[in-house]
């Protein structure tokens, strides 16, 4: 398993994967979970910043020449690159 995890505003955001699940946690609570071996992949949540305010969440997570690749976006930036 290959687990990705960064800090971002105060929250854990976390993303996990498996060569049959991936799947994205924010605060330990699971967001979004996709099964099945695919080569490319996606995950969607949110962060709760404020009593009415919502940042979304997208992970892309792709395999390229033997390697597993994630990068994380929060309100379209991208906050987390496995490659850095």
């Amino acid at each position: 398993m290959t687990v990705w995890e960064t800090k971002y505003k105060m929250h854990t955001i976390r993303v996990e994967n498996t060569w049959k699940t991936e799947k994205l946690y924010v605060d330990g609570e699971l967001q979004d979970e996709r099964i099945g071996y695919k080569s490319e992949s996606r995950l969607y949540g949110r962060i709760r910043t404020g009593e009415n305010e919502t940042e979304y969440i997208k992970v892309s997570i792709g395999a390229y020449w033997f390697t597993v690749q994630c990068r994380i976006f929060v309100s379209d930036r991208l906050v987390f690159s496995s490659e850095s």
